[in-house]
């Protein structure tokens, strides 16, 4: 790993054996993008990276005698407005006399082993300053009286960039930064597939491929949270690429709130790709001697297709995201009671379901909304976090004390970020929620938003959040975030400020999480929004797991789950197990195919064990043993995809261990065809070619070649004239295979 400098040249050469990534300083100034890709050995000059003598029609160019030199045909690093570049910028600043115009030159460079943080926002972390280099380039708008520094971190073990940026107003009068992106880089050609994960509520992170073509392609959000609807994430595929060979660049966004990340593509096949928080409704003002950080994010390269680029971010995040306390830790097998009985419970009930899950092997139960106020349908009591006395007596304490005497850990949800207007909270404190007093104010499922961006409300439910936690012992926490934010004004803020309410909003929401966290670093907390609405990289800093969906149904989970694993390891996707028919989509799948889609993730129930037959109980068991056997290989082994549910009709991926020893997989088939193939067969992955593999279950044994060459025979399929001889048939069908290494 080593950042290297070429002083005359003034090129930066980051490389750690797996990728490299090289610019350098143009003649005006400004940074230059030369190469970002698979390693190279470093050389004295990579000057003949970028062509600047050769002039193009009808542009504009900076100097007069050198028609050659335009910002508008050059790849560049951390592009401006106004000098000859009419492509988007990464940086946009409006001066107190209207103008737009900036000119950040170079100014110096510093190179620091290991990584800092990002002050108040979440990001990557090394525990040894081995682990990762950090260049920072310092450049300056002289007239503006501006620093703008770029971070860039290079790590030791994994094809990672991590990129940031940060104003710094060193003149004497204030200005205000309309965009500020996390990062910007230019590709030379357009030949592309782009990827993002988009969808909606229960449908969430769906894989969307285009190929690249002329103008802008872009997902966001302007909801005030990453949402449901496009997750901080884009990939670019080369088009020879697949899930197992051929380069892909990815960019994932270290943020939970309003997000940009797009591909321009300019009019000579140019893409620049840029990622930050969105411009729109984000002004900040930023006085003397003030500054700004921006949000950091991740940069992926893979030379082994999607699925290298899994991996990549897989490792990385486990490594260097997650909190150190959940890297290697076992989570629990955990039960929730809101599909069981809704807001319709009392203790009693409670502690018989507890005690249920506990005989079935369960080692965690979660109370979900309706144990405090007078919560007994969404309507009213959020932001009133006292227990419900006529619903549990004992209190929480009573309650929590009972479901541990089951043998069982006690959890609880929280939606800490809003308030019903039918709550003490708000009759106390109406002057909390965010919108404009005297005006109309939006819903969103019966309730208001608190406004986070206000320091002292932070304060008083970090307060509530302790005493509960303290008071119950609690071992979990789900923390929801059921709506999108309207109506984004805040009361502390006066005119000028009012641009930054998004952000301020994210800040105090991880400074509740930062203060929780680092004062109960043994509590498990779980990020939810809606199920995944806040499924990102910023929440995972705190947050070691999320729950991927509120969509439990099992067919509609193998997509949810396979668009996710693009970027986000198994053991951050939160998986359940719940009743049929499915309360979102009414579908009908058995609990054999509901438990065998719910393995690959953090494995869980979300039902009712009081109202199971003895066969589904003996069958629950079963699952609960069987995950547990194997969630060390799900939480640290390779994940890849074999077939996707974005092109036919049938799903698999396997984890294997990394040395091969072991591995799982998933295979599912949503609809029954008739007459079909004979002979029908999986190719494995990731398997050691050399060494031999019992199949659990049958006994039989297998070459690990003959597995990922050939294939193995998946079980005889109903034909129509087989009934006889038929080991499966009709729609939902699904079986998993673990194999071990025997020599």
């Amino acid at each position: 790993m080593a950042v290297f400098i070429n002083e005359e040249k003034q090129q930066f050469h980051l490389t750690n054996g797996q990728v490299s990534y090289i610019f350098h300083v143009m003649k005006n100034g400004h940074l230059g993008s030369l190469y970002y890709g698979k390693a190279v050995r470093d050389r004295e000059d990579f000057s003949h990276f970028q062509d600047y003598g050769n002039p193009v029609p009808n542009s504009s160019h900076i100097y007069k005698e050198d028609p050659a030199f335009s910002l508008e045909a050059v790849k560049q690093e951390f592009p401006v407005y106004g000098k000859t570049d009419y492509r988007e910028p990464a940086v946009s600043i409006k001066t107190i006399e209207g103008s737009h115009i900036t000119d950040f030159k170079y100014k110096g460079y510093k190179v620091l082993e290991g990584k800092p943080e990002l002050e108040g926002l979440p990001s990557t972390y090394v525990d040894e300053e081995a682990e990762a280099t950090t260049l920072q380039i310092f450049l300056e708008d002289e007239n503006l009286g501006a620093e703008l520094t770029l971070n860039y971190t290079i790590f030791r073990d994994h094809a990672v960039i991590t990129r940031s940026s940060s104003l710094r107003n060193n003149g004497s009068e204030k200005f205000f930064i309309e965009r500020l992106m996390s990062t910007s880089i230019d590709f030379n050609h357009k030949d592309f597939i782009m990827h993002q994960l988009s969808g909606a509520w229960t449908r969430e992170r769906h894989v969307i491929e285009r190929r690249l073509e002329h103008g802008i392609q872009s997902v966001s959000s302007a909801r005030g949270a990453s949402s449901h609807q496009h997750n901080p994430f884009l990939a670019l595929q080369n088009p020879s690429a697949d899930e197992h060979q051929g380069e892909v660049y990815a960019f994932n966004f270290v943020y939970s709130g309003n997000f940009l990340a797009q591909a321009e593509v300019d009019h000579y096949e140019q893409t620049r790709v840029s990622m930050g928080i969105h411009p729109f409704r984000f002004e900040w003002k930023l006085e003397p001697e003030e500054a700004f950080q921006s949000p950091e994010a991740v940069l992926v390269f893979s030379d082994e297709g999607l699925n290298g680029m899994s991996q990549i971010f897989h490792q990385f995040y486990q490594r260097h995201l997650i909190p150190p306390y959940w890297r290697e830790k076992t989570r629990p097998v955990l039960i929730n009671n809101w599909e069981a009985t809704y807001h319709d419970f009392d203790a009693e009930t409670l502690e018989k379901i507890a005690a249920s899950a506990s005989e079935l092997g369960v080692e965690l139960f979660v109370l979900d909304d309706g144990w405090f106020g007078n919560r007994n349908d969404d309507t009213t009591s959020l932001g009133d976090w006292d227990e419900n006395r006529g619903k549990l007596p004992d209190g929480l304490d009573g309650l929590a004390e009972k479901i541990r005497g089951t043998g069982l850990q006690f959890g609880l949800w929280f939606e800490p970020e809003m308030v019903s207007q039918d709550s003490r909270l708000f009759d106390e404190h109406p002057d909390w929620i965010i919108g404009k007093p005297g005006e109309h104010f939006s819903y969103g499922r019966n309730q208001l938003v608190l406004d986070f961006s206000r320091q002292e409300i932070v304060e008083y439910m970090y307060g509530k959040m302790a005493q509960i936690i303290r008071k119950a012992k609690l071992s979990y926490i789900k923390w929801d975030m059921n709506r999108s934010i309207t109506e984004a004004y805040s009361r502390s803020l006066n005119a000028e400020d009012q641009g930054k309410f998004f952000h301020k909003y994210m800040l105090g929401v991880y400074s509740l999480y930062e203060k929780l966290t680092a004062e109960f670093p043994e509590v498990l907390f779980e990020s939810c929004a809606g199920g995944g609405g806040r499924f990102d990289p910023g929440m995972f800093r705190y947050a070691p797991q999320a729950w991927a969906s509120d969509n439990t149904d099992a067919v509609e989970r193998l997509k949810i789950q396979y668009g996710t694993s693009y970027a986000y390891p198994l053991y951050s996707i939160g998986s359940h197990v719940s009743a049929v028919p499915n309360h979102q989509t009414l579908r009908e799948t058995s609990l054999e195919m509901r438990g065998n889609t719910a393995y690959f993730g953090t494995f869980g129930y979300e039902l009712n064990p009081l109202e199971m037959s003895e066969a589904e109980r003996e069958k629950v068991k079963e699952q609960i043993i069987f995950y547990k056997e194997h969630r060390e290989l799900i939480r640290d082994g390779v994940f890849r995809r074999l077939k996707s549910p974005f092109q036919g009709n049938e799903t698999a991926w396997i984890v294997s261990a990394k040395d091969g020893s072991e591995a799982l997989a998933g295979w599912y088939k949503v609809l029954a065809e008739p007459n079909p193939k004979k002979e029908q067969t999986l190719r494995f992955k990731g398997l050691d070619p050399s060494a031999e593999y019992v199949l659990d279950g049958s006994g039989v044994t297998y070459f690990g070649d003959e597995l990922m060459n050939r294939g193995l025979n998946l079980s005889r399929e109903f034909n129509g004239a087989n009934g006889a001889q038929a080991e499966r048939g009709g729609d939902f069908q699904s079986q998993v295979f673990y194999l071990k290494k025997i020599n």
